[in-house]
């Protein structure tokens, strides 16, 4: 029987996985000894003395301390990651305004800033106070330069163009301002639906840590949803995968269009409907019907005991619920948004009531940790995954 032998990797091959697997070690880990790195990697020590000059010969690993102090001997040095190597940036981009952090290689937020916009601001007016406020947030973070810019916007990303499809109701200057940056600075400009960015902050540092497989529900101004299957963000052929804002509600007469989600489930469950119903039941809420009276009017709910609507409002977030995991059966639900973080673990607890009452698929329901701003802590981790993988993988 003859015997198949894989290729094995040439020494150049072998050199960048090994130095990949160090660097994301000391990611994940924070500073290490180049032993810590002999056994965390199962290389020889050669190799790790070895790889730690390249990588520090490439300046991205630097001596940040010692180790054992407490025992005889010299100390070990330990190895840590250059934070100030690259810097990024996220940008979190709404209705009625942007706000921005900049951080270091490490994600570690170095400056933050945010500016208010009027819903008929003028579009290139609206893109020149943006890039402003970016260049003097970098500059105060002490950045010369940005290596990548992830930007957090409603609407559909076309992943086709990378740009934003026009949508009824949302700024022009949204779409404009990734084009000028793209433009401008010449560096990679990452544009994402915001809900999915909160997702990616709820699955790397909120409730959904420990899934592979769940749906973060965004409730606020609007409705939206982020579908993350085996561990993988899924955003649909055109790029619409999670608009349930459009998913038809109300039955004949009242369905929603391709430009109008009026009669989807937006009409039942976004800011407006919550407000609505609010006033209904003698609880203050703003006329201005935006994502923070509807936020105000929960609060106001759940300190006050105003059980019946709190019902309500359960069970209206559960039709939309079960019809998306009817589908996905994903197993577990984040509540997000403002609404969704104003209800906390109490709304949380009476959605996971009412669905189970309307569904047979076991549904885990959350509410989200990350809080208010899950969007750009999404955009800074993305951008900073996008700058580690173009500075950690080797040329040539």
């Amino acid at each position: 029987m003859s015997v198949i032998r894989m290729p094995s990797a040439s020494p150049s091959t072998a050199r960048a996985i090994n130095d990949r697997l160090a660097l994301d070690l000391l990611q994940r880990e924070g500073a290490l000894t180049a032993t810590q790195l002999k056994t965390l990697t199962g290389l020889s020590r050669p190799t790790v003395a070895d790889l730690v000059e390249r990588l520090q010969d490439a300046g991205l690993i630097e001596i940040v301390g010692e180790a054992g102090a407490e025992r005889r001997g010299p100390n070990a040095k330990l190895y840590g990651i250059v934070a100030d190597r690259a810097y990024l940036a996220g940008l979190d981009v709404r209705t009625h305004g942007m706000a921005v952090s900049v951080a270091d290689l490490l994600g570690q937020t170095r400056a933050e800033a945010s500016v208010p916009f009027a819903l008929d601001v003028d579009t290139d007016m609206a893109v020149e106070r943006a890039i402003a406020l970016l260049e003097a947030t970098t500059a105060e973070a002490g950045a010369t330069a940005l290596h990548t810019i992830a930007v957090g916007a409603p609407g559909l990303v076309d992943p086709a163009t990378g740009g934003l499809r026009p949508a009824g109701g949302l700024p022009a200057w949204h779409g404009k301002l990734v084009d000028e940056l793209r433009r401008r600075l010449g560096v990679p400009v990452l544009l994402e639906n915001e809900v999915n960015l909160a997702a990616a902050a709820e699955q790397r540092l909120g409730a959904a840590r420990d899934r592979d497989t769940f749906v973060l529900l965004w409730l606020g101004f609007g409705v939206g949803a982020a579908v993350v299957l085996d561990g993988s963000l899924r955003r649909g052929a055109s790029g619409g995968a999670g608009e349930i804002g459009f998913l038809p509600m109300l039955g004949p007469g009242r369905l929603p269009t391709a430009t109008d989600c009026d009669g989807g489930f937006h009409t039942l469950a976004g800011s407006a409907a919550i407000c609505d119903l609010a006033r209904e039941h003698g609880i203050p809420a703003s006329s201005a019907d935006n994502a923070e009276a509807a936020e105000a009017a929960i609060g106001y709910a759940i300190d006050a005991g105003a059980e019946e609507f709190l019902e309500i409002v359960a069970e209206r977030i559960a039709i939309g619920a079960a019809a998306v995991t009817a589908v996905l059966d994903p197993g577990c639900l984040v509540l997000g948004g403002e609404i969704g973080r104003a209800g906390g673990d109490a709304l949380a607890a009476r959605v996971s009531r009412r669905i189970s009452e309307i569904s047979p698929l076991r549904t885990e329901v959350r509410a989200g940790t990350v809080g208010g701003g899950a969007v750009l802590e999404g955009a800074v981790l993305t951008a900073m995954g996008a700058a580690q993988d173009a500075l950690f993988t080797p040329r040539g």
